[in-house]
């Protein structure tokens, strides 16, 4: 993996930089991947220098704080990452004891960070593209897939005309999208690594006229550059895997925006589904429910 920009910089004014400074330094030179998940405190302590320290280094070399830079260095390696240094970097976040606990905080904090970064403008903005178009495509792959058709599953009962496109071949791709056009919606679903199969279909959205959307980690991910909308969730990755906590959440406060938007219609097409459900025998009765 070559050396980011920011690191050959640190690299190149290493002979001024202080002994403390030093020490610093090379921790983040060769353990970059880790220092991007360590407080102030805990770098300190891995190094053999004090908070203040680490403090002084990130405001000395540019950076309003420490958070700041520790910012950066989570953003520039996010996308990087294999899912073996994942395992890695959560290890030094999450610690050998108390990984219930450490796990669900840190869960809860993306969900913090990300209702204080998304615009309100532009959630309503996506929920009036939403509503308004005649089609609404959502793609997501691999993991992100799950977060793709559950929102393709609930916008359905919401909106005529929502398809999860299929992500299975390329084929099958651009066939479901051949009539996408300037009435319709693509929701691009995509988080570290991106997946360019997502990158190329909103692409080809984008070239013909669609609305393009996406829900991904920064507006500067590869599908937010190419999208007229951006949703950013935080999904650090808490273990190997991504945590999807916070863009779930962030889905259900949109299906939940929809849903007011369009009024009496849901409370119709809900009741007309109760009744399917109770006819068919879709889910179990509660009579059936204690025999089970």
């Amino acid at each position: 993996m070559s050396r980011p920009p920011f690191l050959s910089q640190i690299a190149q004014n290493y002979q001024q930089l202080s002994k403390g400074h030093k020490k610093i330094a090379d921790y983040i030179l060769r353990e970059y991947d880790k220092a991007a998940f360590m407080t102030a405190a805990a770098l300190g302590e891995a190094v053999g220098v004090s908070e203040s320290t680490v403090v002084r280094f990130a405001a000395e070399n540019g950076w309003k704080g420490y958070p700041e830079l520790q910012k950066y260095l989570q953003d520039m390696i996010r996308s990087r990452l294999t899912s073996i240094q994942r395992l890695q970097a959560s290890d030094v976040r999450l610690g050998n004891d108390r990984i219930l606990e450490s796990a669900m905080n840190a869960d809860a904090e993306m969900v913090r960070r990300t209702l204080e970064q998304v615009s309100r403008e532009e959630f309503r903005a996506v929920v009036e593209a939403i509503c308004g178009a005649e089609h609404v495509y959502i793609q997501g792959t691999r993991s992100s897939a799950a977060l793709a058709n559950f929102l393709a599953l609930n916008l359905n009962i919401l909106h005529p005309g929502v398809m999860s496109v299929d992500t299975f071949s390329a084929s099958q791709t651009y066939e479901q999208l051949l009539r996408i056009g300037e009435n319709d919606v693509f929701i691009a679903i995509s988080f570290p690594r991106y997946s360019t199969r997502t990158l190329r279909a909103l692409r080809y959205a984008q070239d013909q006229g669609a609305c393009t959307v996406a829900i991904t980690d920064s507006a500067r991910s590869p599908i937010a550059l190419l999208s007229r909308h951006v949703l950013a969730a935080a999904c650090d990755a808490v273990s190997f895997a991504e945590s999807l906590v916070a863009p779930m959440s962030l889905i259900n406060a949109l299906l939940a925006a929809c849903a007011r938007s369009r009024g009496d219609k849901v409370y119709d097409t809900l009741q007309r589904l109760e009744q399917i459900w109770a006819q068919y025998e879709v889910y179990a009765s509660p009579e059936q429910e204690e025999g089970l």
